[in-house]
């Protein structure tokens, strides 16, 4: 029943998404045919109501009556404009990540079954919820910290939702295996192992030690970088379902009246803001990939303290070289290099012209060129430069695109807090720095110790190989003589599980068709 119940949860979801206008808000006039029949339809089974709203707020709406799994979907699905394109990745990064609290009462049974002590005992007091999301809610405590009495932020899951996530994440897989049975044109986005990310992503964030581990991994990285901290944890109150954290006090990033009144510099805070991003990324392979600036705050001396550590995202080494050599290349028009970068990474396929590559990288690159600094977007480029790969199949890269996702996110804060931010000239120290240290001589020093580390490690590892390697050309020389051969169990398992399938899923069919049909009934 594991898969009717799916095809029901399916069924359930598409139909909120009709009612609430989300499908009829898309443009369907150039379509034709079967999909424009469908988009007319859409229109006439929404909602009056709908038709007064902008998308972004039509698709809140459906994801709010949805329930917080849909919620995690639309923020992973943000993050991937190449699955569901630019625009409606910009519509889902509005979505608003605010839930109903839960009673404090579910929230202390909870900490007393993950930490295996009484509230009382751990927390000198436990207050209301202060706020709430798809996941967790987090309350206001006290706690003695070196003999003195802090305030902390406790983080606690919400009762239930692995259990709800688990079996929306079954209609989730059905509908992107229907994705690549039916629509052939999306096959390459591999829907399946975007789920399939999604599923590992939002399990990774329901187990709060792993958040607290990405803290504690983030602290260690920038205590020495000036102008930006992380939260400190007190791992004695962590456990898989509850955080404590150090309570912030400051001003969100999102009140920019207030951080003026309250006499911060908001150029300085702007060029802090990005250096500490471009730090965490290229020096560090580390970064909070969530900097919107509700999980940004100042404090009295100017601090900025980030929050909310759910998403992080990392780069390799290879990676971050190849990202610097890049954006070098645009810096100085060397749209040559750009492209064979690309080649070299791996990114565009061999068989593509690299002149012609190079080419179209110039049409990027040189209408930057002439332009203000304070004019030219580094998200904007990297957006741009997307674009352009998916032209020449640039393999689709999730590190990249969360990287250029935040890039937009902490970029579009840095304005807002100085409209004639200068991008370049606030990057240009780090950059400059990382290049000195990866691309000079430095680098090649590091790269010829790391060079000399492998061999020693290969070394060690040929006895096993080799022995390895004989045994895998004993049977393969056995399967070529041999065959591949089934035993009549397998072969029997075989058609039953073939058989078990084909019923199910003309049992799914008929049971698809009668709850549409109960649905538009009732909701006629």
């Amino acid at each position: 029943m594991g898969a009717v119940s799916a095809y029901l949860r399916l069924v359930r979801a598409g139909w909120i998404l009709l009612r609430e206008g989300v499908v009829a808000a898309f443009p369907g006039d150039q379509l034709t045919g079967l999909p424009r029949f469908g988009w007319r339809v859409a229109k006439l089974v929404s909602r009056r109501r709908a038709g007064g709203r902008d998308r972004p707020e039509r698709l809140s709406v459906a994801v709010d009556r949805l329930g917080p799994s849909y919620v995690k979907l639309g923020q992973f699905l943000a993050t991937r404009p190449d699955v569901v394109g630019h625009e409606l990745a910009r519509d889902l990064a509005t979505l608003q990540d605010r839930m109903e609290t839960f009673s404090p009462a579910l929230a202390r049974a909870a900490i007393e079954a993950s930490l295996g002590e009484p509230v009382d005992k751990l927390y000198l007091d436990f207050g209301e919820p202060v706020a709430a999301a798809s996941i967790a809610q987090v309350h206001r405590a006290t706690i003695l910290r070196e003999g003195e009495k802090v305030p902390v932020a406790v983080k606690v899951i919400r009762p239930g939702v692995r259990r709800r996530f688990y079996n929306d994440l079954e209609s989730f897989f059905l509908a992107a295996r229907l994705q690549e049975r039916f629509i052939a044109s999306t096959r390459r986005l591999r829907p399946v192992q975007v789920t399939e990310t999604l599923a590992q992503t939002t399990k990774i964030e329901m187990d709060l030690r792993l958040e607290a581990a990405a803290i504690s991994e983030l602290y260690e990285n920038t205590k020495e970088d000036p102008g930006f901290r992380v939260p400190w944890v007190d791992w004695q109150r962590t456990g898989r379902d509850v955080i404590t954290l150090e309570w912030i006090d400051g001003i969100k990033m999102s009140d920019v009246e207030g951080l003026r009144a309250a006499g911060h510099d908001l150029e300085r805070l702007s060029v802090a803001l990005i250096q500490t991003f471009l730090r965490q990324t290229l020096r560090d392979g580390f970064f909070h990939a969530d900097m919107h600036p509700g999980n940004l705050f100042v404090e009295a001396d100017g601090t900025i303290v980030a929050v909310d550590f759910g998403i992080m995202g990392r780069l390799a080494k290879k990676e971050r070289r190849f990202l610097t050599e890049i954006l070098y290349g645009f810096i100085t028009r060397d749209f040559r290099r750009v492209a064979e970068v690309h080649f070299e990474a791996g990114y565009v396929p061999a068989h593509h012209d690299i002149a012609a590559f190079a080419q179209a990288l110039r049409a990027i690159g040189e209408p930057i060129h002439g332009q203000p600094a304070e004019t030219i977007s580094m998200a904007r480029l990297l957006t741009l430069l997307f674009e352009v790969t998916e032209l020449f199949d640039m393999q689709t890269r999730p590190e990249l695109l969360l990287l250029q996702k935040t890039m937009v996110v902490v970029e579009g804060v840095a304005r807002t807090l100085d409209p004639h931010f200068n991008m370049w000239r606030a990057a240009e120290p780090v950059v400059s720095q990382y290049i000195r240290d990866n691309l000079g001589p430095r680098g090649l020093v590091a790269d010829a110790r790391e060079g000399v580390n492998a061999l020693i490690a290969l070394a060690r590892q040929a006895p096993e190989l080799a022995a390895r390697t004989e045994r895998l050309s004993r049977e393969i020389e056995a399967m070529a003589e041999r065959g591949l051969r089934f035993d009549p169990e397998t072969a029997e398992a075989i058609g039953r599980a073939e058989a078990r399938h084909t019923r199910l899923g003309r049992l799914a069919l008929w049971v698809i068709a009668i709850a549409v049909v109960v649905i538009m009934w009732r909701a006629l």
